[in-house]
């Protein structure tokens, strides 16, 4: 089948709720800080009440990522679940007004529509609280076969692996993919993620069921368990499935920018500069983003990275983890397109 898609995401569908705050209130209700906590439904109404005035914004790192191809170009469509309530309703609306498409029906039954209570403190580090909710009934009966065969890229978020459920989706999709011969990529998401799958990523690294990995330098630490930087980088550049192929890994590195890690190389790509940061929330998202929209337009690895750096750069400086310019126009401005 001929790939109509450039990008189909599976992810959870989440409303962010983001309020500023200090180390202070974040050491007063109990929450480490600059993780993600997954919290039940109670917890997340106690803490929606005491963080204050919010913003709310349609979020989840995947959908995330969909938007900013999305907007910089890519066909894109996304996999999740929501509820057929307000959050729900605002979640598909705020989807598919930046042109991703998103056909799963609303449940209607069962938990409400997830939502994670950003937290950011004056550096910009965003604390972040899930109630998974609807996100939770993601199954391989979403994963429609035909519209994962028409995608160029299949962009699956390792937080997909909490829910056993989605852990079923995610194997679909990967299956799917590979027979009609397109890629697969994996986000790590978050170092404590990474720490409760450690072995299942690393499998999963080594079967041949990823082809692109992307990775912040925590989650590469926590991966490999080693605090050393080079050994992190080291362990992924020298990493080969099954078959003796080596894999494309990405490694942000925040204002060091990032690295691309393939065929037992590593290149260094700056990153894009920044005046300052308000939020780093959606940083990683949006470099994937950028990467994978450059990616489908033919770009060579560190070109689609140095599109994925300004990306990430462009939603660090405000509120929220979905762009408020006009990516392409600036990319074009930047000489990136």
């Amino acid at each position: 089948m001929a790939a109509s898609l450039d990008l189909l995401v599976l992810g959870n569908a989440i409303v962010d709720v983001i309020a500023r705050t200090d180390d202070a209130f974040l050491e007063k209700e109990g929450i480490a800080r600059g993780a993600m906590t997954l919290i039940d439904e109670p917890r997340a109404e106690s803490l929606f009440q005491a963080m204050g005035q919010a913003t709310i914004v349609s979020g989840g790192s995947g959908a995330n990522t969909a938007v900013g191809a999305a907007m910089l170009g890519a066909k894109t469509a996304f996999i999740g679940r929501v509820r057929d309530d307000e959050l729900g309703h605002l979640f598909r609306h705020d989807l598919k007004a930046t042109g991703v498409g998103f056909d799963v029906p609303a449940a209607t039954d069962g938990p409400a529509t997830a939502r994670c209570l950003v937290l950011v403190t004056p550096d910009g580090e965003r604390t972040m609280s899930t109630y998974l909710g609807a996100c939770q009934g993601l199954g391989p009966d979403e994963v429609d076969k035909e519209t994962v065969a028409s995608a160029r890229v299949v962009y699956l978020e390792g937080y997909l692996w909490d829910p056993p459920a989605a852990k079923d989706a995610f194997r679909k999709a990967v299956e799917i993919a590979h027979r009609a011969g397109n890629a697969v990529a994996l986000t790590l998401s978050d170092a404590f993620c990474v720490g409760r799958y450690r072995d299942e990523f690393l499998g999963l690294i080594r079967d041949g069921s990823i082809d692109i990995l992307f990775a912040n330098l925590g989650e590469l630490k926590s991966l490999y368990e080693t605090d050393d930087e080079e050994k992190a980088v080291a362990a992924l550049r020298d990493e080969r499935n099954g078959r003796g192929m080596h894999m494309l890994g990405l490694v942000t590195r925040s204002e060091k920018g990032a690295l691309v890690v393939h065929g037992g190389h590593v290149r260094e790509v700056a990153a894009s500069p920044v005046e300052h940061v308000v939020d780093t929330t959606g940083a990683g998202d949006l470099f994937a983003a950028g990467f994978l929209a450059g990616h489908a337009r033919g770009l060579d690895h560190a070109a689609s990275a140095r599109l994925g750096a300004l990306a990430a750069a462009e939603v660090i400086q405000h509120i929220g983890a979905r762009p408020q310019a006009d990516l392409v126009m600036l990319a074009r401005e930047k000489g990136l397109l």
